[in-house]
């Protein structure tokens, strides 16, 4: 969506976003691969939390994107194609070696974390000479460790999907997963931290947030969005809106509305 008037455009629809299946070696590391191509004319765009870490190679260097709590603002260098992979939610800290609460809100060169695989993996990228090719070896070169890392844990993938269902009454929620899991809530605390970066009641309000997101695709108004996805009522929804993105719903209506030119999906 064009940035006129000063308004800024969230991330997914500023350019060509594209996503696409990761290899089979990585299904159980890897949500999906992706590239965003910029437009010409680029600016900061709206990054809203989403409980993932990427992978991200930009300007020569492989970028890990931490976990956010408010909405990153970064800039789209004009013109140039982005390049990364999506963890599966709590898979990045088995492969970054530290808690993910560690680097929440920052993006972190690889190298300085010292993972005996990123200066290999960086030269490799480094000398491909498209975009193409660059997705290629960073996909490749993640396939070849993964043998040797852990996948997530069990029980924070469950916690993930179920927060993200929402809907306390059906059985789901902070109170429900405490249920399930048969720990305390300061053990859950602790290992949301460890997986998330954040805690179960923060992780919950950003799935929240990303269930309006994927249902503000269908049309309908804002009051009956809101009590789709969760919240208790429109003026509920404006609060979170702003606190997670800096942007009002009808905002975001407006960017998502502009939707499959802007931000296309490949299976």
């Amino acid at each position: 969506m064009p940035q006129d008037d000063g308004i800024l455009a969230l991330a997914k629809h500023a350019g060509t976003y594209r996503e696409a299946r990761p290899a089979p070696a990585l299904a159980d590391h890897v949500l999906c691969r992706w590239t965003h191509a910029a437009p010409d004319r680029a600016g900061p765009v709206v990054v809203v939390p989403d409980g993932c870490v990427d992978l991200i190679w930009a300007d020569g260097q492989l970028i890990v994107a931490g976990p956010d709590v408010t909405a990153a603002m970064p800039m789209l260098p004009p013109g140039e194609t982005l390049v990364g992979l999506r963890f599966r939610p709590g898979a990045a800290h088995r492969w970054l070696g530290l808690p993910m609460s560690e680097i929440v809100g920052q993006q972190v060169d690889l190298q300085a974390l010292r993972r005996p695989w990123a200066a290999d993996l960086v030269a490799r990228i480094g000398d491909a000479a498209t975009v193409t090719e660059r997705a290629a070896r960073l996909e490749d070169g993640l396939a070849r460790l993964a043998p040797a890392v852990g996948p997530p844990a069990p029980e924070m993938a469950l916690a993930f999907r179920l927060l993200g269902q929402g809907d306390e009454a059906a059985g789901r929620g902070v109170g429900a997963l405490l249920d399930r899991l048969e720990i305390s809530e300061r053990a859950l605390r602790r290992r949301c931290h460890e997986a998330f970066g954040y805690g179960p009641k923060t992780l919950d309000r950003i799935l929240r947030f990303q269930r309006f997101l994927a249902l503000a695709r269908g049309g309908e108004g804002l009051s009956a969005l809101a009590a789709a996805a969760g919240y208790a009522d429109q003026a509920h929804l404006t609060r979170e809106a702003r606190r997670l993105s800096g942007l009002t719903p009808a905002m975001i209506l407006a960017h998502v509305s502009a939707g499959p030119t802007a931000a296309r999906r490949a299976a």
